[in-house]
């Protein structure tokens, strides 16, 4: 089983951190407080980690014990793979998220941000035999790029970290079945944009799976939607541009700024 070591010193602030760690903390802090506002949070547990630059694999996550709503970048909790918390914190790490998160992140080079939830509507599709199917727009879009890992019980155990890569495989998303969601991206905003579709995708199929199996979208017009949205080049000039996952995401962080902007310190 992982032991992830516990900080001895208070959080007084980062005392050693580069600029560009210093703006993925307040990224990755601004991130923990869009999914409080969207409800994508279960208490004081899940996680977003972010790596940061360097050769080491250190990563960013948050600190066990605290709220969504009380990140901000100088509480987030840097750690390495084997576990160990780099520098000091007031906080413990939570051996679930180190075992998922640190898996992933070792195994995939783009795989710089991470995001694990247990989203009602997400674990509704997990515990679903079918999975998720493209019976809806978001679900045509993203059905592509899932994955699934069968459940093993709490993930705390080092055992089953080449499993999760594995089953992983090339996919940016995996769908813990029976536990919840899993996305990742080369940045924050590309995991956000990632979770957002699938999460709504969820969120659909469970709203309609009490009335009939659903119109099901064929391969054909899941294979024209996924070219319109990969390839801005296929575009006619007077379509609207693809989507921008940065534009999303700072849009949501200018809510959150409206809110409480103390994520920044």
């Amino acid at each position: 089983m992982t032991t992830v070591l516990n900080a001895e010193a208070p959080a007084t602030g980062v005392t050693e951190c580069s600029p560009e760690e210093w703006k993925l903390r307040v990224e990755l802090a601004a991130c923990y407080r869009v999914f409080a506002y969207l409800g994508w949070i279960e208490m004081i547990f899940n996680h977003i980690t972010m790596r940061v630059p360097g050769p080491e694999h250190h990563f960013l996550i948050n600190p066990f014990g605290l709220h969504y709503t009380e990140v901000t970048a100088s509480n987030l909790v840097k750690i390495d793979l084997d576990g160990n918390i780099i520098g000091h914190s007031a906080y413990p790490v939570n051996p679930a998220g180190f075992v998922i998160h640190s898996a992933i992140h070792a195994a995939a080079p783009d795989a710089l941000c991470i995001v694990h939830t247990h989203t009602t509507a997400g674990m509704a599709v997990a515990c679903s035999k079918r999975g998720l199917v493209a019976n809806n727009f978001y679900g045509s879009a993203v059905l592509d790029k899932i994955a699934y890992h069968d459940f093993e019980g709490p993930a705390v155990d080092d055992a089953e970290k080449p499993r999760l890569v594995r089953d992983l495989g090339n996919k940016r998303a995996l769908i813990l079945r029976n536990h919840g969601l899993l996305c990742h991206g080369k940045t924050i905003a590309e995991a956000f944009d990632l979770h957002y579709r699938l999460q709504r995708a969820c969120e659909v199929q469970l709203a309609t799976s009490n009335i009939d199996e659903g119109i099901m979208i064929p391969e054909s017009i899941r294979e024209r939607s996924r070219n319109i949205v990969l390839d801005a080049g296929r575009l006619k000039m007077d379509a609207p541009p693809p989507p921008s996952p940065q534009k999303l995401f700072d849009a949501m962080v200018r809510i959150v700024d409206r809110i409480d902007p103390s994520y920044k310190n």
